[in-house]
């Protein structure tokens, strides 16, 4: 019942302050996480156990300071959809700075998977290399529990003209697409449980990780062209970086695709820890007979 006037009261504030500077609504979630770190929360202790997993070299000022930085990351994340969904293209043009090893408009872009990662900015990011191909792209999506604002997000996502799949429906409609050259963006470093995964490191932590993305640039056949979101220092916005395509990628074996990926991800996760996506847990699918961390 409380969702019913909580959920529209929360989409019309989103449009308000997608009417507010970006710096403006950037201090007040940054602000915002502030205060929330204070207090005890079961995502607050999410962050401090994935931490200690990937980081054990770490003394506990050096993980304290990162949580709080990571969770300041999160909350203003969340309250930065205003700007995300909401945002004409020309505040969006005046945010994002576009970092690309390749030439993202090439006409002769050959099939591609457009592998994102979830940083606090993937969303952005998203949304970014969309407009920045300049074409109709997919885009793979978890849907949201509340219906209502499942649909506010689908249709905010989809406004440079991407085409949202739901992951129950993906595997044939991305073959669909990438055989008629569209390119897709799909996320496959959340713990989705055991079917399609394998256990491989991360962090040198056994973690459930997705075998799919491997095998749908096989059967494409498909490059994959990885991406990140960055947020910027001193409120200046964000950077989408999109690294080369992977070579001599997939191999025909799962697992070791699945830490390649891994490892890539790491590399970057080393640049800026306090923006990878901690408040998830990554670590909740465990192998047969080990004992759960959460």
């Amino acid at each position: 019942m409380l969702s019913r006037f909580l959920t529209p009261l929360s989409i019309g504030l989103l449009r308000f302050m997608a009417l507010l500077p970006y710096g403006l609504v950037a201090r007040l979630g940054d602000a915002l996480g502030w205060l929330l770190y204070q207090v005890p929360s079961s995502r607050k202790r999410i962050v401090h156990i994935n931490l200690k997993l990937c980081f054990p070299e770490w003394d506990e000022a050096q993980r304290e300071r990162v949580a709080g930085q990571h969770f300041r990351h999160a909350i203003r994340s969340y309250v930065e959809r205003s700007v995300q969904w909401f945002g004409s293209a020309r505040t969006l043009d005046k945010i994002v700075i576009v970092d690309s090893e390749i030439d993202l408009e090439d006409p002769d872009l050959p099939p591609t998977i457009l592998l994102g990662f979830h940083f606090v900015a993937i969303e952005l990011a998203s949304i970014s290399i969309n407009r920045a191909l300049k074409r109709r792209c997919g885009s793979l999506y978890q849907p949201l529990s509340n219906k209502a604002l499942d649909e506010v997000a689908v249709e905010a996502r989809a406004r440079f003209d991407a085409e949202m799949v739901p992951k129950s429906f993906s595997a044939r409609a991305v073959i669909r697409m990438l055989r008629d050259r569209q390119p897709v963006m799909l996320g496959a470093d959340m713990d989705y449980g055991p079917r399609n995964s394998a256990f491989v490191p991360f962090f040198g932590v056994p973690a459930c990780t997705l075998t799919s993305t491997a095998r749908l640039a096989a059967t494409a056949p498909a490059q994959v062209l990885p991406f990140i979101g960055e947020v910027l220092p001193n409120y200046k916005g964000y950077r989408l970086k999109v690294f080369a395509p992977w070579k001599d990628y997939p191999t025909g074996d799962d697992v070791a695709d699945a830490r390649r990926m891994n490892a890539f991800l790491e590399e970057q996760v080393r640049t800026m820890p306090e923006q990878y996506y901690w408040v998830h847990k990554r670590f909740k699918t465990r192998p047969p007979g080990e004992q759960g961390f959460y």
